[in-house]
């Protein structure tokens, strides 16, 4: 029977509404399901073991929904064939993201229905062949975003969308194969710091300022580049 337990779940809330019941169904996964409502918000989960997730399937995306201001989430997945699915909508809040194992899927999207200002993104992730589609700002407006995202493995495949004005977005990524793709678009102030080590892959770099903000006499964006790689494919699209 499945345990969808809050395996290692610690909440420090302010205003807040929590639901976290434990299910089960027919299957030998733990699962995590949260609906949060409010603000000044601490929660850490650590899931360890196979096929562990937080959320459901893309299908169950209202399985993770966290609102609210001044968020701390913290969560640690160790181990393969694990999920990360769900939705944030949160202003001046703090995420730190591991991820250690192979064939694991990460699929989230921060701000899409409403604000997602002011955010810090530390993501870390080990192991080969898993797969990530992140999405920041989206149909809403969001500025002001510090995204560190370090990787090392192979044949990992990672879509991340970046529409947020006034954003630094860090990637390290070392290993083979790796299939890239990433842009950073809306308005101004927009710095991107690549660096790849590894054989082959396929790099996907798109960035665009869009429009000025009210009184900005220009919009710029800015990446630097530290490859070091043999026979890896990579795409620059830039503009303003």
């Amino acid at each position: 029977m499945l345990n969808k337990t809050l395996s290692a779940l610690s909440l420090v809330v302010g205003l807040m509404t929590f639901s976290g019941a434990v299910y089960s169904a027919g299957a030998t996964d733990n699962e995590i399901l949260i609906d949060q409502v409010g603000d000044t918000l601490n929660l850490t989960i650590l899931q360890q073991g196979f096929g562990n997730k937080v959320s459901g399937d893309a299908t169950q995306s209202t399985d993770l929904s966290i609102v609210g201001t001044s968020l701390n989430i913290d969560l640690d997945q160790v181990g393969n064939s694990n999920e990360f699915f769900g939705s944030i909508t949160a202003d001046s809040s703090t995420y730190d993201w591991t991820f250690t194992g192979s064939s694991n899927i990460w699929d989230i999207k921060v701000g899409d229905t409403g604000s997602a200002d002011t955010g810090n993104i530390l993501a870390t992730i080990q192991g080969d062949s898993n797969t990530f589609d992140f999405d920041l700002g989206s149909v809403a407006s969001a500025e002001r975003l510090d995204f560190d995202l370090a990787i090392l493995g192979d044949s990992n495949v990672w879509d991340i969308d970046i529409e947020v004005d006034d954003a630094t977005w860090n990637f390290d990524l070392t290993g083979d194969n790796n299939d890239i793709v990433t842009s950073q678009t809306d308005g101004a102030n927009q710095y991107m710091k690549v660096v790849y080590d590894g054989s082959g892959g396929n790099i996907d770099l798109i960035q665009s300022s869009g429009t000025c903000a009210t009184g900005a006499t220009s919009c710029y964006g800015y990446m630097d580049l530290d490859i070091d790689s043999e026979n890896a494919t990579v795409n620059i699209t830039q503009k303003d």
